[in-house]
Parts: C-alpha cells; structure tokens; sequence
C-alpha cells in the first residue's frame, strides 16, 4: 500500500513539473484588440460632457453670464424688453429666420430644451438683472416633453406664475405667451417623419393654454396667443410654418413677430405693477 502512495505522488509530482515547463516554454498572447468605432466613442464623450455641464449648472446660468455682464443699464426712456423661454426663442435671433426687431431695444433670453424649472432658475440673472420694462415669457413646451423629468401642469402653472410674481416684484410687466401647437406633418434632419404629438399631446396643450390664458386676465398680465394664429383646422401646427413640426421657419417667425410686438405694446400702455399696488 505505502509502495502504491508513493507511486501516486511520484506521478503528481511529474505531471506538475511538466506543465510548469510548458508553461514556461508557451508564448505569452497578446491582449485582445477591441474593435472600436472613434465615432461611437466622441458621442459618448460629449454627451459625458454635456451630463457633466448640466449637473455643474443645471439652469445655465453661464450661457448669458458674460452677455448680461455687458448689457449697460437702460437709458431713462428706453423700453427694453427680455424675452425669456427655450429654443423657440433661442433660435428667434438667427439670421436665417429674419431680423429679430431690428431697432428695437428687445434682448432673447432662449435656451433650446429648457423646462420652466430652469428658467425659474435663471430668471434674476437673465431678466431681473437687465432691469427691462417687459418680459415676454414663452415657455411650457418642453415640461409636457420631460425634458428634465416627468412633470405636472400644475408644476408648470406654479413656475410661470412665480416667473410673472418675481417679474411683478419688480416692476416688469408681464407678458404670458402660449404654447404653440405641434404637429405630425414634420421631418428630422435625414428627412424621417416626425410626430411630435407623442410627445406632446395636443390635449395637454390646450389645457395648459387654457390655464394661461385666465391666469394672465386675472392677474392683469397680456394673453400672448400664438397658437390660434399657428393652427390649422387639424388643431396641429400648419405644415408651411415649420419644418419639423414644432419650431418655426423663418414663415412662422413671421406670423409670430407682429402678434408679439403688438402684446409688448400692449403691456407697455398699461401702468407698471408697483404703480398698481
């Protein structure tokens, strides 16, 4: 029995310098390549970078920090106007979409894909700051979408009435704009078909319109109505003002320039909010 042990470990022992030997004889392999596609990896980099500079500045804050800083403060007479909202907006002031009122004093606040939470955020820097005698307020569009999470109405009521209390407090006059409709009728840029409805119910429009609409007649702000004059029979964005069926063209700008200008006048008649109280 001891003879066979012995055999047994001899055998083990053998085996085990053997494969310690091949093993030391076998090449070592190279790590794998991973196969990796450069422009998959740049995206991912900038959408890294662009979760990081939202979670640095949520609000934006440093978008118009360096603009504002520059603009001086009105003249006696002068009626500035700030026009505060998202990419509807923000886009206003590109060339390819037509002047945006040319002598007028009126500065663009827009920032593309912002929710009112947001821009209650930055609605000291960007219009309280610049001391103008009426904000237009645009804004809505985007909470209905989830842009930065699931929303109310009633969450999106509260942030354009504080906007408009905050305005007020301040002696700015109000101007309360609707939200536009949207339409299916759209593309994106390789020319797919869009239907922004999914993200948008036309019904949730109208009844955030509906709120806005009596919230400024009792509060004495302007009712600003872009959507009546952008809709078609279909209750969806008329197919010649936009391109993807939720921004204007430079068509939509069109119609939109004159319904704003008028509602800025408008407010400008009527006595600032602290000569009210």
């Amino acid at each position: 029995m001891g003879s066979v042990f012995k055999i047994a470990v001899g055998l083990i022992v053998t085996l085990l310098f053997a494969a310690s030997g091949l093993y030391a004889q076998a090449p070592e392999e190279a790590p794998a390549k991973v196969a990796c596609d450069c422009s998959e990896v740049e995206l991912m980099n900038a959408r890294l970078a662009a979760l990081e500079k939202r979670l640095s500045d949520w609000p934006n804050l440093a978008r118009y920090r360096e603009a504002n800083a520059k603009v001086a403060a009105p003249a006696k007479e002068e009626q500035r106007v700030v026009f505060m909202g998202d990419s509807i907006t923000d886009m206003w002031v590109q060339p390819r979409f037509g002047a945006f009122f040319p002598g007028r004093p009126y500065i663009g606040r827009g920032i593309g894909g912002q929710t009112t939470p947001q821009m209650l955020l930055r609605f000291g820097a960007d219009v309280l700051a610049l001391q103008p005698k009426v904000v237009v307020i645009l804004a809505g569009t985007n909470d209905l979408a989830g842009n930065t999470g699931p929303m109310t109405l009633e969450e999106t009521e509260g942030n354009l009435a504080s906007m408009a209390e905050l305005a007020r407090a301040h002696g700015i006059r109000v101007v309360l704009s609707s939200v536009m409709p949207v339409s299916n009728y759209g593309h994106d840029r390789d020319g797919n078909p869009v239907d922004v409805r999914l993200k948008r119910p036309p019904e949730k429009i109208l009844e955030l319109n509906a709120w806005i609409k009596k919230y400024a007649a009792e509060q004495g702000h302007v009712y600003l109505d872009y959507f009546f004059a952008m809709v078609d029979e279909q209750g969806l964005l008329k197919k010649e003002l936009s391109e993807d069926g939720l921004h204007p063209n430079a068509a939509g700008y069109a119609v939109m320039a004159p319904l704003a200008e008028k509602a800025i006048q408008e407010a400008l008649k009527s006595k600032p909010p602290r000569e009210k109280e």
